[in-house]
């Protein structure tokens, strides 16, 4: 059975009269990936930077297992075994990548025959071998990235932290991101993500928690998130008139749009209530000329769970 990479209970941080996060639970199996959704200031880079040892959760806080030690009684032990890219590189723009890279070896204690195997093996991972031998500061976007990746390789971490690791790239760039990604968590290396890119959570992770006002208002899968919010709904055009003000006056549920001559009707996305609509246009001899389907997607469950009120009623807990 898998355990968990990551254990925290409770977690809380305050500055002054601000509480940042106000008892947030996180468990993250090995192997998977962890997206933190939420808007600015609400906590994300503050609950990494307590996972990785950067800053001390208030007193009160739970228990906190990262790779199996206790961050509180042995922070060494869980430095060895993490790495942490940030939302700002931490590449040194007058050496090359090679000596960036060598100077991690270093700090990691490394032989200098080790370090250089490791560091040979990584630029050519990371499909930084031509550019290695040149100053990072001549580098793009996408390639600083990698090799701010590749630099919290050299120790080998089992649980990697990704602060915004994407933010500012292209869209070429951020896909090859999510492809290095891939591989990592292929290779048995857990990540724990935070990110403002909702296709990026949806893409990468396994479960996504959504933090809001320093709470979790809501963690489960995508697909599990996508559930919670109300408005799918199946939406029917028709060229004809007539044919319209049929099937509207037949789907008493449904609502109109005379203008567009188009009818919605709620539902939840699925195949079975779609043959359903299909199979009772077919038995009333309607034609639809255009159907289309909405199901929520990230923005609505991230817009709905970070707005003034949130989801009405909707309970703090993880979704099953």
């Amino acid at each position: 059975m898998t355990g968990l990479a990551i254990a925290a209970n409770g977690l809380r941080k305050s500055y002054g009269d601000k509480s940042v996060l106000d008892g947030v639970d996180v468990a993250v199996p090995e192997g998977t990936v962890f997206a933190l959704l939420g808007p600015n200031g609400a906590g994300k880079t503050t609950a990494v930077k307590i996972l990785s040892t950067l800053v001390s959760a208030d007193s009160g806080t739970g228990d906190i297992r990262i790779g199996g030690h206790d961050l509180a009684a042995d922070p060494q032990a869980v430095r060895a075994a993490i790495g942490v890219t940030g939302q700002f590189s931490a590449v040194d723009g007058l050496i090359t990548g090679e000596e960036n890279m060598l100077l991690m070896a270093d700090l990691h204690h490394l032989s200098k025959q080790e370090g250089r195997q490791v560091t040979a093996e990584l630029l050519e991972r990371f499909d930084l071998v031509e550019a290695a031998k040149k100053p990072a500061s001549t580098y793009s976007g996408g390639m600083k990235r990698r090799l701010d990746i590749a630099m919290t390789l050299v120790g080998n971490p089992r649980i990697i932290f990704l602060d915004e690791p994407t933010t500012g790239l292209d869209p070429r760039s951020r896909h090859n991101m999510w492809q290095i990604i891939r591989e990592l968590v292929t290779g048995g290396v857990t990540v724990f993500l935070t990110t403002q890119y909702l296709e990026e959570a949806d893409e990468l992770a396994d479960r996504i928690a959504v933090l809001n006002d320093g709470k979790i208002a809501a963690e489960g899968t995508a697909e599990e998130l996508k559930r919670l919010i109300p408005g799918g709904h199946v939406r029917l055009r028709f060229d004809d008139p007539d044919t319209y003000q049929t099937a509207a006056l037949a789907l008493h549920e449904a609502s109109r749009d005379d203008e567009a001559l188009s009818l919605q009707i709620p539902s939840d996305g699925s195949q079975r209530e779609l043959r359903s609509i299909l199979d009772w246009l077919d038995t009333a001899g309607i034609e639809a000329d255009e159907l289309t389907v909405h199901t929520p997607d990230l923005d609505d469950v991230f817009f709905a769970l970070t707005g003034p009120a949130g989801i009405p009623n909707q309970p703090k807990e993880n979704v099953r």
